[in-house]
């Protein structure tokens, strides 16, 4: 085990196409970080750089105290996890686990205590003598997973492992992941476009975009404290709901103004928004903060909207209720589906309803993809980053 750095790491391809731009980020020894974003982000590239599958253009890698740039992937003492398995068909399910030990010349009696142990912990002890032909997906990757246990490395890195696989199975796995980790106790960093997984999955969740990164914080700072738009937008499902317009205050209190409406901001934004009167910003509000019913201590008739459903989405304990209003094309509500909507009333397309925001949970961004939310209690919070 130990801690793996990337200091200043940049990734550059033929044409000038830069996957990876002056990344820095550290990785403690027994740590779990997730490293997510969309497609293209550079998240991918950032473990092949790990592992050794890609060349670094400028800046340090580091497993342990030792600089790795020039060490063949075989020599990193790293196991690698990916998204197709990469199984040797021909060989059975023992033999597959047992390769990486057999070219380390370990001793027969060791190589098959490990495997068995290895089986015995992923509950595939008695798939040993079948090949890859004759597993299901999520034995495939019990496999993969445990072709990399038994190497007993200073770190794992998956990439993507689990999008092969069903919505159950990924469940399975996902737990079954996060059991191992604590068990085992091994540096791991794991890549996902898949927010639920990096949130569920990882002591520290780090959002990239365009080769840099955003955030890298605990999942739940990440999700509750977004430093800015792009990452309060892409956490979160459904996404978080954003609104343009303009601070406006008024009688010793601060407002949003969108022209069609004023919302009531809370009094702990004041300073923040200080001097920013008359500047257009960015409001945003998770689904989870609209409802059909006042919501915590700002919570009135003057922070409403009035919206027209347009999409009802039932999902067993909540419902999603997409909306929209003359100036606002889409507005997304998770609500309770024991709710006074959900339990008596009908919603269907075009019916028009009253939502009421809880504007103690309000988050207020800078214009732009990535404008920063000035919300935060801190520049320091603003800076949480890698």
């Amino acid at each position: 085990m130990a801690e793996v750095a990337l200091e200043k790491v940049t990734k550059i391809y033929p044409g000038g196409v830069r996957a990876v731009n002056n990344l820095s980020l550290r990785i403690a020894d027994r740590e779990f970080v997730v490293l997510v974003g969309p497609s293209g982000c550079g998240k991918s590239t950032t473990l092949r750089l790990v592992a050794g599958l890609e060349e670094v253009t400028a800046g340090r890698i580091l497993i342990g105290d030792r600089v790795v740039n020039d060490v063949s992937p075989k020599d990193r003492d790293i196991a690698m996890v990916f998204q197709n398995y990469a199984l040797y068909p021909h060989m059975t399910v023992y033999k597959n686990m047992a390769f990486g030990l057999k070219l380390r010349r370990v001793p027969r009696q060791e190589i098959d205590r490990q495997v068995h142990e290895a089986a015995r912990m992923l509950g595939i002890g008695d798939l040993l003598e079948r090949k890859p032909k004759a597993l299901s997906g999520g034995q495939r990757q019990r496999v993969a997973v445990g072709r990399a246990i038994v190497r007993t490395p200073k770190a794992f890195l998956f990439d993507e492992p689990l999008s092969n696989l069903d919505a159950n199975l990924r469940i399975e796995m996902r737990t079954e992941l996060k059991k191992l980790h604590r068990k085992l106790a091994t540096t791991t960093i794991y890549v996902t476009h898949d927010q639920e997984e990096a949130m569920t999955l990882g002591d520290r969740v780090v959002v990239m975009k365009d080769g840099v990164v955003h955030q890298g914080a605990a999942p739940q700072e990440v999700y509750q404290r977004p430093v800015n738009r792009f990452v309060a937008g892409f956490v979160g499902t459904p996404p978080m709901n954003f609104f343009a317009g303009r601070m406006v205050a008024e009688g010793g209190r601060l407002y949003f103004d969108q022209g069609s409406n004023r919302l009531r901001l809370p009094e702990r934004l004041a300073s923040r928004l200080a001097g920013r009167q008359g500047q257009r910003m960015v409001l945003g509000l998770r689904p989870e903060a609209l409802s059909d019913a006042p919501q915590g201590k700002f919570a009135g008739q003057q922070n409403t909207l009035d919206v027209t459903v347009s999409v009802v989405e039932p999902l067993g304990d909540k419902m999603d209720l997409y909306a929209q209003t003359a100036t606002h094309e889409r507005i997304i509500c998770r609500l309770d589906a024991r709710s006074s909507w959900g339990g008596g009333v009908a919603i269907q397309d075009a019916t028009k309803l009253t939502l009421h925001l809880a504007m103690d949970q309000v988050h207020v961004f800078e214009p732009g993809d990535e404008g920063v939310n000035v919300s935060l209690e801190s520049a320091g919070e603003q800076a949480s980053a890698a």
